[in-house]
């Protein structure tokens, strides 16, 4: 099953309101990779983590990570745990 593609410039007044709240640049905040990124997690492993990954990717690029590599590592994990490897 696919799923639509999330409208950045619909959620971006909300993305701005919320990053002026807490004190981030909403350039740093792409909605669709991020939606991207919960999505596999949810699909491949269990659904709950999938808010704890994007926490976990904001934290790891919050730290200096580059987003693609973290992202991509995140998803590689998430994949091996869903395999038996996280436990």
């Amino acid at each position: 099953m696919t799923r639509p593609p999330v409208d950045q410039a619909r959620w971006q007044p909300w993305i701005d309101h919320v990053c002026a709240a807490v004190g981030v640049d909403p350039a740093l905040v792409d909605a669709r990779a991020i939606h991207d990124l919960t999505g596999e997690v949810a699909r491949v492993g269990e659904r709950p983590m999938a808010p704890v990954s994007a926490h976990l990717w904001g934290v790891a690029v919050g730290a200096g990570a580059d987003a693609d590599a973290a992202g991509a590592a995140l998803l590689d994990a998430a994949r091996d745990a869903a395999r038996g490897g996280g436990s």
